[in-house]
């Protein structure tokens, strides 16, 4: 299989998919569309919309999806069976998982 992961280095999603992959052993090559903006518009060409994270399987694009929505397209073209492997993350989980929710002031935050 040939995965291209269209990803971010620190989300939620991102992690979900991430650890999918790897809890089949899958090869995949992470592109991180965060702080590469040529691998963003490449994902967003290819996948039609500017969502994250983007799988493409074998050249099948799957765009705005969960670790958990990978794997059950995983599962159901039989391109890995089930195993009793945990995911190392959360795998239907948004990018502000883990945030110290405690820290956030309700106040917007200024850059200028």
């Amino acid at each position: 299989m040939i995965i291209k992961a269209y990803l971010k280095p620190h989300c939620g999603w991102s992690s979900g998919v991430r650890a999918i992959l790897r809890k089949y052993d899958l090869a995949f090559e992470d592109f991180d569309i965060f702080n590469n903006p040529d691998l963003y518009a490449e994902m967003a060409r290819k996948s039609g919309q500017p969502l994250s994270p983007c799988v493409e399987i074998d050249g099948v694009m799957l765009a705005d999806v969960s670790g958990e929505e990978v794997e059950n397209y995983l599962l159901a073209r039989n391109l890995v069976h089930p195993n009793s492997n945990s995911p190392e993350a959360p795998i239907d989980t948004g990018c502000t998982s883990g945030v110290d929710q405690s820290r956030l002031s309700g106040e917007p935050i200024r850059f200028f």
